[in-house]
C-alpha cells in the first residue's frame, strides 16, 4: 500500500514535471514570437517579400498608375506629336502651293532659258511666246500642283489616323483644325494648279 503510494507519487511527480517543462518551452516560445512582432521585423522570409511586395503596389497607387499604364501613356502621348507633326506640315505644303516656291520658281526660269535656246528666230510669235513663257509658266503650276496634293493627301492621313490606330482616344481639337486648313489649302492650291496648267487662267495673250 505504502509502495504503490510512493510509485504513483512518483508517477504524479514526473508527469507534473514533464508538463511543467512543456509550459516553460511554450513560455519561451511565446515570448520569442512577441519580441519578433514587437520589433516590427518579419517572422520569415515570405513575410519579408509580402511585404515588400505591398510596398511596391502602394508606391505605384500613390502615383495613380503602374508600369503598363505609364507605357502606354507615352505611346498615346508619342502618336499625339506625330498627328500634330503632320498638321503642320500639311498646312505649310498648303501655304506654299499658294504662294510659291523656290523649287517651282527655278524650274520657270530654268524652262524659260531652255524655251529661249529653242526657239528659232524663223518661228511664228506665238510660238516663241509658247515656248519661252507658256512652258515655263505651266512648269510652275506643276510644281505648285504637286505642293498642293501633298498638302491635301498628308492632312486626310492625319484626320484618318485615329480611326486606324486607337478610335477611342479622341484626337486633339487643335490637331483636326490645322489638318483642315491644310486640306482646304491643299484642294484650292489643286484647282489653281490645274487651271493654270491648262490656260484656263491666265493664259496666254493672243499674239495676233
Amino acid at each position: 500500500m505504502g509502495t504503490k503510494t510512493a510509485d504513483q507519487a512518483g508517477a504524479e511527480s514526473g508527469a507534473g514535471a514533464t508538463t511543467d517543462e512543456e509550459k516553460v518551452d511554450v513560455t519561451r516560445t511565446d515570448a520569442g514570437d512577441r519580441a519578433t512582432t514587437e520589433t516590427g521585423q518579419p517572422k520569415d522570409s515570405e513575410e519579408l517579400a509580402d511585404s515588400g511586395e505591398s510596398a511596391v503596389d502602394d508606391a505605384r497607387a500613390a502615383d495613380g498608375t503602374d508600369g503598363a499604364h505609364g507605357l502606354e501613356g507615352l505611346g498615346d502621348d508619342s502618336v499625339g506629336v506625330g498627328q500634330g507633326a503632320g498638321a503642320v506640315v500639311s498646312a505649310a505644303l498648303g501655304f506654299v502651293s499658294l504662294t510659291g516656291s523656290w523649287v517651282g520658281t527655278i524650274a520657270g526660269a530654268r524652262q524659260t532659258l531652255v524655251g529661249q535656246l529653242e526657239a528659232s528666230s524663223g518661228a511664228s510669235v506665238a510660238k516663241q511666246i509658247q515656248s519661252v513663257y507658256g512652258d515655263a509658266w505651266q512648269i510652275t503650276a506643276l510644281w505648285a500642283g504637286l505642293f498642293a496634293l501633298a498638302a491635301l493627301v498628308t492632312g486626310v492621313v492625319v484626320l484618318a489616323r485615329p480611326a486606324f490606330g486607337s478610335p477611342a482616344r479622341p484626337q486633339a481639337a487643335w490637331i483636326k483644325s490645322v489638318s483642315w486648313a491644310g486640306v482646304a489649302l491643299g484642294v484650292i492650291g489643286l484647282l489653281l494648279a490645274v487651271l493654270k496648267y491648262t490656260d484656263a487662267l491666265l493664259g496666254l495673250p493672243s499674239a495676233s
